[in-house]
């Protein structure tokens, strides 16, 4: 492949990139296929097996790239949470196949990959690891634009030699007196602190999609006047509107730009990667890329999108309605995913108006992970136990908080401007004092060689690496399961999508390459009856010998009685709040509980909800045990 942005930033290093952005007149644009256009549109659900496929072809007739986001955000512990593969594989494996390129990733700052903050030293682990496998631009921003709470990974980027790009994101409307948290001022000393904390770029996330054109012309041309940095700008086309704020932040100077692959745009993704390079076209900022690679390329996406029909949002058209909730793009298929395996899916706008409530509630912040989660989580349990936002302020009405929300009360995400309103954030912390400074501060720093033995004893002595032992300190139940799993099926990352999500018909065969040049060759023939224990038996040619197993049929239906519901009328009864899965049991029946003592904890998607009595008694009964599957309103446990 021609040489591209990787050789000038591996020769000349990060600060040459970024006077290089500041010095040349084309608009440089990095292409979010592989990492925001997916998790946008298809609840960041894409398999490793196709970016890789098409990763030659990026590297090969789209040198002119500025780089490929294809890492960090969701993606690192959907990875391992659902598609069963390894975030850090994914990494490299793109890294080889695209050499001349940036590859850039999405970092949380403090909250690294993950949804709280970690120590100081793990974040610099983290990042280290990042940069070592194949990370070359790294995008760090805070949850609440906090900058004290970045510097830390912005100092940890840094150090590994990459390019830090410090993030301002935007929220409101910078032209809505009524919306004055927000104005040019804030955005230009928000903008100045980054600089200063050595950021080699700024960027500029819109992860809603609410910068409008004319705001936007403002914006930029001002941040370019007043801070100097080259600025790379980062929307979502939720509204419709996202290709036109582009047009208008290229008028006025702005250096780089995110876009999607055509098939991958659009909606709650970036805006259309061709439509911008043909927009552009024979003018001054021509981003000089080939329209006729774009369409080769966006061709493959095409198909490969057809696999993972299952995950599409429903959204079949912009929606203005993005104006009232303000929900990111990267969090509304995540969010509607969420509604959709708690039976809310038909309430979805009414979600999207608790989204928006909340956000009153917790004083108008920065939505963006970890903080638009809380946001969501909040949201999702006002809808589904029917509170409005007066029940959950009124100071007599006892509500469970989610724990993202408790734990963001406290100070663990940092302090958004001029603090959390303080009636909601004592009714959440019931009497407990909050923190206000910066929360790795009060983190001790983790043993990391203590921790790669416990990992090892974990997993049965296995050999830890620094890769799989950053991903155990970022999610460690979520890596474990995934490496237990792994010991049982195997390398299933290289399975067809098709096949891996949706299975195979008899008849059906596939080839999947376990090891380079060692192929299998699967041919599906017949399945039998299923026995009384649920097991049906798999006839099949594995490289054309014949083969059988017994395996659960999980279509046949359960015969589990239906559990008993808490009756509303007995205050003793202690029911679910909502539907989902018993991630933890704290009591045992005849023990003494205290009012506000942790009874039992319930996991919806990736949202967290503790179960607290709500009066002193004993426990007389507990009817689930972790694991189980329940529905809104089963009886969990009982009080007396």
């Amino acid at each position: 492949p021609a040489p591209g942005t990787r050789q000038m930033l591996e020769e000349q290093g990060a600060q040459a990139v970024a006077d290089w952005m500041l010095d040349q007149r084309k608009l440089l644009i990095t292409d979010t296929t592989m990492r925001d256009g997916h998790q946008s549109l298809l609840a960041t659900r894409m398999r490793s097996i196709d970016m890789i496929r098409v990763a030659p072809s990026y590297a090969a007739n789209l040198p002119q790239l500025f780089s490929v986001e294809c890492w960090g955000g969701a993606t690192f512990d959907v990875a391992y949470r659902f598609l069963q593969e390894c975030p850090w594989q994914r990494l490299r494996d793109i890294r080889a196949r695209m050499p001349n390129l940036m590859t850039q990733m999405l970092l949380r700052a403090s909250n690294g990959v993950g949804y709280t903050n970690y120590p100081d030293n793990v974040v610099q682990f983290f990042v280290r690891q990042a940069a070592e496998t194949g990370v070359d631009v790294f995008r760090v921003f805070d949850s609440l634009n906090w900058v004290e709470n970045m510097r830390v990974a912005m100092d940890a980027v840094i150090d590994s030699g990459k390019i830090c790009e410090g993030t301002v994101c935007y929220t409101g409307n910078m032209l809505d007196p009524d919306r004055s948290k927000y104005d040019l001022k804030y955005y230009i000393r928000t903008a100045q602190d980054l600089k200063a904390a050595g950021a080699h770029v700024l960027g500029l996330k819109d992860m809603a999609g609410l910068l409008k054109p004319a705001a936007a012309r403002i914006l930029i041309k001002t941040l370019k006047d007043e801070v100097g940095l080259p600025i790379h700008f980062h929307t979502h086309d939720t509204s419709g509107m996202g290709g036109a704020t582009i047009l208008a932040a290229a008028d006025a100077g702005v250096d780089a730009v995110d876009c999607a692959m055509d098939a991958l745009s659009g909606n709650t993704s970036q805006p259309t990667l061709g439509s911008v390079v043909e927009a552009l076209a024979q003018t001054d900022r021509d981003t000089g890329l080939d329209i006729g690679a774009i369409r080769a390329i966006s061709n493959y996406w095409e198909r490969v999108r057809e696999n993972y029909a299952a995950f599409e949002s429903g959204l079949q058209s912009p929606a203005s309605e993005v104006y009232l909730h303000e929900m990111p793009g990267g969090q509304f298929t995540n969010l509607k995913a969420q509604a959709r395996s708690m039976g809310l899916e038909d309430r979805w706008h009414e979600v999207a108006q608790a989204y928006a409530d909340v956000n009153r509630m917790f004083g108008d912040i920065v939505k963006v992970t970890p903080s638009s989660k809380v946001v969501g989580d909040m949201a999702l349990m006002m809808v589904a136990q029917n509170l409005t936002p007066d029940d959950v302020l009124d100071p007599a009405k006892d509500v469970s908080f989610p724990d993202s929300v408790v734990d963001m009360m406290r100070g663990n995400l940092g302090q958004p401007p001029g603090g959390w309103p303080q009636a909601i954030q004592t009714k959440v912390l019931k009497g407990e004092a909050p923190i206000t400074d910066r929360p790795g501060a009060h983190l001790d720093p983790v043993d990391l060689e203590a921790e790669r033995a416990k990992l090892s004893e974990i997993l049965d002595g296995r050999q830890i690496d620094d890769e799989d032992l950053a991903g155990y300190l970022m999610y460690p139940k979520v890596f474990t399961d995934y490496m237990q799993r792994h010991e049982i099926y195997g390398p299933v990352r290289t399975l067809p999508t098709d096949s891996f999500f949706y299975g195979m018909e008899p008849g059906d065969e596939i080839s999947v390459e376990i090891d380079p040049g060692k192929t299998l060759e699967v041919r599906l023939l017949t399945l039998g009856e299923t026995d009384e224990k649920g097991e049906i038996k798999v006839f099949f040619e594995l490289n054309g010998q014949p083969r059988q197993v017994r395996v659960p049929n999980r279509k046949a239906t359960g015969s589990a009685a239906a559990r008993p519901k808490a009756d509303a009328a007995n205050p003793g009864h202690i029911g679910a709040p909502m539907p989902g899965v018993v991630a933890s049991v704290a009591v045992a029946a005849g023990q003494k509980v205290a009012q506000g003592d942790l009874i039992l904890t319930i996991e919806a998607m990736k949202m967290e909800t503790g179960i607290h009595a709500d009066r002193d008694g004993t426990v007389s009964a507990v009817h689930v045990t972790p694991g189980t599957q329940i529905d809104a309103k089963d009886l969990l446990a009982e009080i007396e």
